[in-house]
């Protein structure tokens, strides 16, 4: 029985989730059906995540879009949405949708009395706070492109598969682990041979230095800072992640699981993780996980804070994470 969100979405708890959304019966909407070319739609899913993370109080981490579903690592940014002027917040909501009549006549500074204007100020607050909700982001994105694919295909009905699946991710390592997993997915699908050449995805945007409008801003690593419970910025230098996420896509082609001790970046040993259960990882992360991913003691305090009984994947965690 599935879940409602709010059971599974914890910003208190963590900020940081893997989404997957999938095309109806997983057909391939986005690449290639009947002699027909659909990945234009992959350059709109693009372009929308442009777009939102310019608006939303949510950051991109990693993203991979295939020719059937698409994966984001993000980050939800809630101090940031709290700290928003009344004016950013109005401006933000306007570039997505209507406001409520009375917020709309606040933000055109008509004359309102005091209880109108009680009234338009609880109205904006609610859509601060969907400023940083996972669920609204996630309709922003996903409802133009099945209206866009609907249009094109002269049909109706669902685009997507019911709702997006969500993984919280509880600490910085589990938080690399799904990015490395998203980073690799067309490698492991094996329509790309390189990084470089990884089409649709965080890790070529991320070595694709070149300006563009078009390009998701994303969550920027530190540097050599290493500054750690910063939400603004992912604790490592980019250099090492690229190194770390290459290292592993060439383990997972040649198909060596082993311990590779002397082509382990020093990422590693900061990560305190096993480099098989890593590579483990990088090829199994939605099987072995369900919806949430970390150490098993961050895994069962997790569940226990959303009163969820069984913790599904706390053999695997104990393994990669300790």
């Amino acid at each position: 029985m599935p879940m409602p969100r709010k059971a599974l979405v914890s910003v208190d708890t963590t900020p940081s989730y893997h989404v997957v959304s999938r095309c109806v019966r997983r057909t391939f909407l986005f690449g290639v059906v009947d002699n027909k070319d659909f990945s234009h739609r992959r350059d709109a899913i693009v372009a929308r995540l442009a777009e939102l993370t310019q608006l939303f109080c949510i950051d991109i981490a990693a993203y991979a879009i295939m020719a059937n579903h698409y994966h984001l690592v993000v980050r939800i940014q809630k101090q940031r949405a709290l700290e928003l002027s009344v004016s950013d917040v109005i401006a933000r909501w306007s570039s997505l949708f209507s406001l409520p009549c009375l917020a709309k006549r606040f933000a055109d500074n008509e004359a309102m009395f005091d209880v109108e204007l009680d009234e338009a100020m609880r109205q904006i607050e609610i859509r601060r706070e969907r400023l940083y909700d996972l669920s609204w982001f996630m309709r922003c994105l996903n409802e133009p492109i099945a209206r866009i694919a609907n249009l094109e295909d002269g049909c109706t009905g669902r685009f997507w598969e019911g709702r997006f699946k969500s993984q919280a991710l509880l600490d910085e390592r589990a938080e690399l682990q799904a990015m490395a997993y998203v980073d690799l997915n067309p490698i492991r699908a094996q329509i790309a041979d390189s990084l470089e050449n990884s089409g649709f995805t965080s890790i070529q945007n991320r070595l694709d230095k070149s300006p563009s409008p078009m390009k998701p801003q994303l969550l920027p690593f530190a540097g050599d800072t290493h500054q750690s419970n910063n939400p603004e910025h992912i604790p490592y230098n980019i250099i090492e992640y690229i190194q770390l996420v290459d290292w592993t896509g060439r383990q997972i082609r040649a198909g060596k699981r082993g311990y590779i001790k002397d082509n382990i970046p020093p990422i590693f040993e900061r990560l305190k993780m096993n480099t098989s259960a890593w590579l483990h990882n990088c090829q199994h992360l939605e099987r072995d996980y369900h919806r949430v991913i970390g150490s098993s003691a961050r895994l069962q305090e997790f569940c226990d804070k959303l009163r969820q009984q069984r913790v599904v994947g706390i053999t695997a965690a104990r393994l990669a994470f300790g």
